[in-house]
């Protein structure tokens, strides 16, 4: 298994503020985190103006304000981009964020991000995705809310993309999913995540054995992104196999906004970065061997025949006068019924290891 990539989600936790973003970059940074994510949108053009607000934002904002309202609010524009772009540069961490629309698509791509990540939310946008396909860039998928059949034809979609060819349609999409270059292009360049889409996820819901079958039904490899609280569920994705994971994060869970409440504190991200290393360098390798600190320890906690009481040159060894011991420095009691009927090849005292 490969280093795991971590990102650190900032996404709106910057409540629309450049300067609290550039601090969420700082903080990314300080934790350990790979890349610090951002989310680009043109809230007019993902949101209607009766679109209403999920639950969880319900709750977390104002509950008579609009999606579309709550969203203008949280837009970061083109030169706020850069600014974060050079600060990520500065504090060498990777800046990423999260393309909602067809033009803040264009915009990252323009930016020159080193991939893109298709949220879960828009698994169904075909435009989008055809033009995350086209982009020539290394792709995410989120696929939180979605079953296997939206995953498939999401990916077929983006495989259209890739490889072109033909007019978008849902029979094309399929043909260049099922096609040898539409397969070649996917495990080159798009990673799924599995996602529970709730701000918390309740445990019970994030059923993290999805990423094996989501690996071996479309060959592809498997990330989390996590939106549980604490740092238990993605420490204990990584020894799942994720090779990537996601987790929102804020200055300070107590703010107002939408995802405040499901996010980590700056020292618990560093926390869960911490964990996340040491799981990956404690998942080894498959197979099983005497690790090297262990071989040392042998000799001490295994076992020897050993003389039971003082025994004879030419004596028969029997139960009454052979027996196991520590230290495991002689013969391996493995052999002791082999002992057994043997006459001594010389005196021992007893609790010596028989030679």
């Amino acid at each position: 298994m490969g280093r795991v990539y971590i990102i650190a989600e900032a996404g709106v936790n910057h409540n629309g503020s450049l300067d609290m973003a550039l601090r969420l970059v700082d903080e990314a940074a300080a934790a350990g985190a790979d890349a610090v994510k951002f989310q680009t949108f043109k809230a007019a053009r993902i949101a209607s103006a009766s679109a209403g607000k999920a639950e969880y934002q319900k709750r977390t904002t104002d509950g008579a304000e609009s999606q579309l309202a709550m969203l203008k609010r949280l837009e970061l524009d083109e030169p706020a981009h850069l600014r974060l772009m050079d600060r990520c540069q500065e504090k060498g961490i990777a800046f990423l964020s999260t393309p909602f629309d067809l033009e803040s698509l264009d915009l990252l791509v323009k930016l020159g991000v080193s991939w893109l990540k298709i949220p879960s939310g828009e698994i169904t946008n075909g435009p989008l995705l055809l033009a995350a396909g086209k982009s020539g860039l290394p792709l995410v998928l989120s696929t939180g809310m979605a079953d296997p059949a939206e995953i498939r034809a999401a990916l077929g979609v983006l495989a259209l993309g890739m490889v072109g060819g033909e007019e978008p349609g849902m029979e094309a999409f399929e043909r260049a999913y099922n096609s040898e270059a539409g397969q070649k292009a996917l495990r080159q360049r798009v990673t799924l995540l599995h996602c529970t889409t709730e701000y918390p996820a309740p445990l019970e819901d994030v059923n993290l054995r999805a990423m094996a079958f989501m690996r071996e039904a479309f060959g592809l490899p498997v990330g989390y992104s996590d939106h549980t609280e604490g740092l238990a569920v993605p420490t204990a994705a990584v020894a799942l196999g994720a090779c990537l994971i996601e987790k929102h994060f804020t200055l300070d869970r107590s703010l107002p906004g939408p995802d405040h409440k499901a996010s980590l504190e700056p020292g618990d991200l560093g926390r869960m970065v911490e964990a996340v290393r040491a799981v990956e360098l404690a998942l080894g390798r498959p197979d099983k061997a005497p690790a090297p600190s262990e071989l040392k320890n042998r000799p001490v906690a295994r076992k020897s025949l050993v003389a039971a009481r003082p025994v004879a040159r030419g004596e028969v060894f029997t139960p009454d006068n052979l027996t196991v011991k520590r230290p495991g420095t002689g013969i391996s009691p493995l052999r002791y019924w082999e002992f057994l009927g043997r006459p001594a090849d010389r005196e021992y005292a007893a609790d010596e290891v028989i030679a």
